[in-house]
């Protein structure tokens, strides 16, 4: 699996304003939302559920959160580069500034771990990060994340 496959170019945003963690989640979850054919505040209470468990904020200013729903048959994403860095509850303590927020299917299949797997280790390339947060467009951030 690809990440082209689950990301796509119009649940792609640069300069994203949020000024708290919940309130970036649940733009992002109505963002994903509409993709997926799903309600919006579903998507939130699910995604916020999550967090509760512990903050998918996995450092270097980067966060990953993340939710299976039984209604979803494949993965989902939104990609977010936001304005200014807001707290997330980083395991590195750092503000976190790129996020991916996915959409899992909850069937016991390989495709959740996969589609996480491969953001996570997309996310950790030298070369990533640095295009991200350099990009001035949707496209350029689209680009960085799927290339």
């Amino acid at each position: 699996m690809k990440i082209s496959d689950f990301v796509s170019p119009s649940d792609v945003a640069v300069d994203v304003r949020a000024d708290t963690k919940q309130q970036l989640l649940r733009d992002l979850s109505a963002r994903v939302a509409g993709a997926a054919g799903l309600k919006a505040e579903d998507v939130a209470a699910a995604i916020l559920k999550r967090e509760e468990l512990g903050s998918t904020g996995i450092g270097d200013g980067v966060a990953i959160p993340h939710t299976r729903l039984k209604t979803v048959k494949r993965p989902f994403a939104a990609v977010a580069k936001l304005r200014h860095p807001i707290p997330f509850d980083a395991i590195d303590g750092r503000d976190v500034d790129i996020v991916v927020l996915l959409l899992l299917p909850d069937a016991a299949d390989a495709d959740q771990l996969v589609a996480l797997a491969a953001v996570a280790r997309r996310l950790k390339g030298q070369e990533t990060l640095p295009r991200m947060r350099g990009a001035k467009t949707a496209a350029d951030l689209h680009a960085a994340m799927t290339d």
